[in-house]
This record gives C-alpha cells, sequence and structure tokens, in this order.
C-alpha cells in the first residue's frame, strides 16, 4: 500500500491531472467534494467565513465549480480568490499547507497521501481528519478497476501505470506550440498523439508564424523530419524556438506508411533524429546513457522474443512461411534489404554509398563466393517509392531476387544479413542473424554489429546486450498510442492490436494510393 501511495505522488496521477496547471495557489485550501447539495453548499459557505476569521484572506482560496452561490458571496466579500475552472490538482497541492473540505474530493484525498492535514465537514464546526492510509485503503480494497485497452479486471497498479504513461505525454505535450510539416492525411492521428486534452496544438504552414507563436509562449515546434517547411531551422533559431522532429516508429502499422496508413507508433526527438548520425538524437543518447535495470531487460527481452515468434515487422506481421525460393548449394547465404533511395536514413546514414546498386556492389566485393538474395523494399515494390532497380542490374551482383512472402520469415534461411541503415538490420539482430552494416544505422556501434561504415567518433563507445538495445529503441524512445482506444498505450498493447485487421482496414484514400501505386509500378522505368 504504502508503495502505491508513494507512486501516486511521485507521479502526480489521480484526479484531474490532465487538467490545466493552476494560474494562482495559496496555502489554505477550501474544497467542494462531489455531491454537494443545498445544505452543503451552506456548509461550504460558513466554513469559509469560519476560517477567514482565524487566518488572512490572502492565505485562502475557495476550489469550487458551480453554482455555489453563498460561498462565492462570501470569498468575493473577503477578497478570497476563488478558482472555477477544472485544474491539475497536484499543481495546487504543490503550496498547499492544508485543506478543509466538504464532501469526499479528489483533492482531499491526494492531499491526504501526500501526508497534508485534510479535514472534511459534515457542519462548519464537525471535521473529521482524514489519512492517507485510510484514502490508500479505499483506492484499493473498495474499488473495481478495468484495463483501459481491453476492458479486462486490472490491479490498481496497472491503472497507476497506465496513468503515469498519459501523466508524461501530456507534461511533454504542454511544451508543444505548433505542429507544421504534417502532412493532412496523417493530421487526425497527430493530434491525437499530441493532444492535451481536450485540445491540441495547432497545425501551421508558415515556419515564420510557427517560429512566433512557440516564442511567444516559450514552446517548441514539432516538425515532419521528411517533410520540414523550408526556412524552418532559420525561423526558429532566430526566434530561439526549440524544433523537435517527429518520425514513424518501428513498430508502426499494418499496412505502408507511404500507403497512407497512419501509424501507431512515432519518434519525437527534442536532439535530432535517429537515423542522422552526424548530430546526436534521443535514442543515440538512451543507448548511450541509460541504466538499464534487470526489469527493464527482461521485459525487452519478452518483447523481442513475441516480436519474433509472432513475425511482427514495422508494417504488420506474416500471416504464413515464407517458401524458400532459391537454392544456394551450400553456400553462405547473405540477405541484401533494399531500400527507399531518397530515403533520408540512406541519404544522412549511407556514408560513401548512395544507393541499392552501390550497397549490392560492395556485398559482392567483399563476399566473392557468398549467395547473395536481394529484397526489393515495399514501398518501392508497392510503386510508391524511388530506389527500383531493374532484374538484370540486381542479378549482375546477386544470385535471387526475392519479392515473395514476409522478409522476417527469410531470415530464419539466411546465415547473414548486409545492410546499409534498413530496419531490417534490427529485426534481423533480434533473430540472432550476423548483422554485417555499410552506413551508420542507429544499432551500429554497440557492439552487436559487424560494421564496415564510419560509426561517430565518441557517442558509441558503450557495448550493449541485444535486450538493451530492444528497450531503447521499441520501449524507451517510442511514443504508442492504441488504434482501438486513441489513447497512449505501451508497445506490447500495438502489437496485440497486429492481430485484430477491423483497426486496420483501408480507407477509401488507401484504396486509391494503392491503386496509384499498382499503375506506377507496371509503367517502364
Amino acid at each position: 500500500m504504502d508503495d502505491l501511495t508513494r507512486r501516486i505522488v511521485a507521479d502526480r496521477t489521480g484526479g484531474r491531472f490532465w487538467a490545466a496547471p493552476p494560474s494562482c495557489t495559496r496555502p489554505v485550501l477550501i474544497c467542494a467534494g462531489s455531491g454537494l447539495d443545498r445544505d452543503r453548499t451552506r456548509v461550504l459557505a460558513r466554513l469559509l467565513e469560519r476560517l477567514v476569521a482565524s487566518r488572512p484572506a490572502a492565505d485562502l482560496m475557495l476550489v469550487a465549480a458551480g453554482p455555489y452561490g453563498a460561498a462565492a458571496r462570501v470569498a468575493r466579500r473577503h477578497g478570497i480568490v476563488h478558482l472555477h475552472e477544472p485544474v491539475d490538482p497536484h499543481g495546487l497541492l504543490d503550496s498547499a499547507h492544508e485543506i478543509h473540505e466538504v464532501g469526499q474530493g479528489e483533492i482531499g484525498d491526494l492531499a491526504a497521501l501526500r501526508g497534508l492535514p485534510v479535514t472534511r465537514y459534515a457542519r462548519p464546526d464537525q471535521g473529521t481528519r482524514i489519512e492517507g492510509r485510510q484514502v490508500a485503503r479505499g483506492l484499493i480494497e473498495d474499488w473495481r478497476y478495468h484495463d483501459p485497452y481491453t476492458g479486462r479486471i486490472a490491479t490498481f497498479g496497472h491503472i497507476l501505470a497506465c496513468q503515469a504513461l498519459w501523466r508524461r505525454i501530456i507534461d511533454t505535450n504542454r511544451q508543444i506550440g505548433a505542429c507544421v510539416g504534417m502532412a493532412l492525411w496523417k493530421r487526425g492521428r497527430m493530434a491525437e498523439f499530441f493532444s492535451v486534452p481536450p485540445t491540441h496544438p495547432p497545425f501551421m504552414r508558415s515556419a515564420r508564424a510557427a517560429a512566433r507563436r512557440c516564442a511567444a509562449r516559450g514552446r517548441a515546434i514539432v516538425t515532419w523530419a521528411t517533410r520540414m517547411p523550408a526556412g524552418l531551422m532559420t525561423e526558429a533559431g532566430k526566434a530561439r524556438v526549440p524544433v523537435w522532429r517527429v518520425e514513424d516508429g518501428f513498430v508502426r502499422s499494418v499496412g505502408l506508411g507511404s500507403g497512407l496508413q497512419v501509424p501507431a507508433s512515432i519518434f519525437v526527438d527534442q536532439r535530432g533524429i535517429y537515423y542522422d548520425p552526424s548530430e546526436p538524437s534521443d535514442l543515440e543518447h538512451i543507448l548511450a546513457t541509460t541504466p538499464f535495470d534487470d526489469r527493464l531487460r527482461a521485459r525487452a527481452h519478452a518483447l523481442a522474443n513475441h516480436l519474433v515468434q509472432r513475425g511482427i515487422s514495422k508494417y504488420g506481421r506474416s500471416e504464413a512461411g515464407h517458401l524458400r525460393d532459391w537454392h544456394a548449394q551450400g553456400r553462405r547465404t547473405l540477405l541484401v534489404p533494399g531500400q527507399v533511395s531518397d530515403d533520408l536514413s540512406v541519404l544522412k546514414g549511407g556514408g560513401g554509398i548512395r544507393g541499392n546498386l552501390e550497397l549490392l556492389q560492395a556485398v559482392r566485393q567483399y563476399n566473392p563466393d557468398a549467395f547473395i538474395i536481394y529484397r526489393p523494399h515495399p514501398d518501392v515494390t508497392a510503386g510508391h517509392r524511388a530506389g527500383h532497380l531493374s532484374e538484370d542490374a540486381i542479378l549482375a551482383y546477386a544470385d535471387h531476387v526475392s519479392t515473395g512472402g514476409s522478409i522476417t520469415d527469410m531470415m530464419a534461411q539466411v546465415d547473414e544479413i548486409h545492410t546499409l541503415t534498413s530496419l531490417a538490420g534490427f529485426e534481423g539482430l533480434m533473430r540472432q542473424r550476423k548483422v554485417v552494416t555499410y552506413g551508420c544505422p542507429f544499432y551500429a556501434g554497440w557492439g552487436l554489429t559487424t560494421d564496415m561504415g564510419k560509426i561517430p567518433a565518441g557517442r558509441r563507445g558503450r557495448v550493449l546486450a541485444l535486450e538493451e538495445l530492444v528497450a531503447g529503441a521499441l520501449i524507451l524512445y517510442p511514443r504508442y498510442i492504441d488504434p482501438l482506444t486513441r489513447i497512449p498505450c505501451e508497445v506490447e498493447v500495438v502489437i496485440e492490436r497486429f492481430g485484430d485487421l477491423r483497426v486496420w482496414r483501408p480507407t477509401i484514400l488507401m484504396r486509391i494510393r494503392a491503386a496509384q501505386g499498382r499503375m506506377k509500378a507496371m509503367m517502364p522505368s
């Protein structure tokens, strides 16, 4: 019970923790609890009269939303601050020394859990002290809790963990003043990711207007990293406004982003972005500095096993095993995943290699006797992105081109994965494959890969276990949102939703996009 109490206080959960911070505070709070009738409203007014007789009016605050006429008149007469609107109760309690409450309310309960003196009244001169252990026992024994994602019975501790996650995200979202570079088709989902109930930051097109707005409010701009408006960094620099970059997460959706499937996970990076090794990123900082404890490592180990067993990758899951359609005849078999040629992970992290053909040439140069399988990127195969190679060009360096089935199924049938910066290298590590990198992906330089490319000096000297890499990349770095309930969640919830195809039904826009891609793919290159 003590541990649960400490969690509520430390995580600042319970009550309307999502409400706005109070504009002012006072050491003595006189609060209206829930379910006040006319008689209790009069009690509240008389209590306020009694307290103002023994304490300076400047120390008092009436916290009562609604038509509390008599109490409101007392407050006006004595110059006592009257707080009408809902606010974050923790913000009030940070400066409070004592709480007087008529009827049971969230402020009194949370104050008691903090160890503050709380008195509840049935009459103005008849109050009862409320102790924190009494409140905690009631929360555990008197209530039944349901998991917000599944509806199943849940423990009180699980609910506290959910609220702590929501609180952290809302507090971070309060620092955002505007969103720019967000495509129209994904703005609804971005509004959910950046929500500060009941609203969200505005979407803006002008870099200058966004910088001015955020400078006036002391807030940051969030921008889709690959759609950053021209001049944004210049305008933000002049206004001294932070710019946070957003990108798709590594466990994203069932369906392609290029096919207009909205993401269930994103990264919000305040330092840089994970695929650009020329500057630090939040992911790199997490991997370089986090003291991964046994509990987090165990969770990451279970997560990696679950992803592998269910065949889950960035854009969905494997529904059936991939049938091998090549014959290596005993040669060491290498899988080379293709990438989108104009993708920033290639342009920023590819080093001296600038495309799929150059990657194939390098792999063949270093592995002249190996059996090389080339796998085109799904966005390229679907006709949505650049990077197509003719079969003749591929087979000049590779032995086989694979386009059917899931790439994660293929990984179990090859010896090594050779990649520039593809996420397939990270997914290969989780499947215990040897991974050779020719660029500088986020998972290179931590002692888990054979690195042919240049690794940032001094930033990636730490040796990580696979579980620590997984914890940083899939648990600590991303944000997730449940595509069914549209509320923030952990990665495990999104993984469970991958099996519910109702959540991922294609929209009309997605069908049109798919048809456009098929037509483009059929056109001669």
